[in-house]
């Protein structure tokens, strides 16, 4: 186990949760490009599996109106079954909440379609309930900028702690003489994460190092 001694996010005491990235959602996302949304999502499922940190996966209505969750998620833990809910509010279902429970951790990293709903009635709903949450909102998306703005605003007056895909990952790893995960946590970052991967990627090829 990595030796924590901070109140930093790590795999050993949160819980990542992914909420309603299915088709019917990301058609309605305006608030930034559905695809850049996609990559940092799966940077964040990736994450998870790398750090085999608890991950929870979900969807509303899957067969009768959004559809499947995004198959680039999917195809990370390509034999987890997202759990399906008819309630907007995931936290309003019995499933989602006992799943929550049974990864045994109090802070909860959510990401989520749309920001507005979606993300905003559990976080709320979760810190009513004691859990300390972390909204990852570049792996979120609003209908408008406006929705998706006035509701990270709304969370974190109420008690939630705003993140971006890239920041868990790193504050997942931390040190990079952590070998174990050394390695994937760069492949990550090269696959998802834009000018800093590409950075990686010239370090590796000029000097044979790394960023951080």
């Amino acid at each position: 186990m990595f030796n924590d001694k901070s109140d930093l996010l790590t795999a050993e005491n949160s819980a990542i949760i992914l909420v309603d990235h299915q088709p019917q959602m990301l058609f309605g996302v305006q608030s930034a490009d559905r695809q850049t949304i996609i990559n940092n999502t799966v940077g964040l499922a990736k994450t998870a599996k790398v750090f085999n940190a608890p991950i929870i996966l979900t969807t509303v209505a899957a067969e009768s109106f959004s559809g499947p969750i995004h198959p680039h998620i999917q195809a990370v833990f390509p034999d987890q079954m997202p759990i399906d809910r008819t309630t907007m509010n995931s936290w309003e279902d019995e499933n989602f909440v006992e799943a929550v429970k049974k990864t045994g951790r109090k802070k909860l990293i959510m990401a989520a379609l749309w920001t507005e709903v979606c993300l905003a009635f559990p976080t709320v709903s979760a810190i009513n309930d004691g859990y300390e949450v972390y909204i990852v909102t570049d792996a979120s998306g609003g209908t408008t900028t406006e929705a998706h703005n006035m509701s990270v605003q709304r969370m974190i007056q109420a008690g939630a702690i705003p993140v971006t895909w890239l920041s868990v990952l790193l504050e997942y790893q931390r040190d990079w003489a952590r070998q174990e995960t050394y390695d994937a946590v760069l492949e990550i970052a090269m696959q998802h994460s834009g000018a800093y991967g590409a950075g990686i990627v010239y370090a590796q090829t000029m000097f044979g190092g790394h960023g951080g």
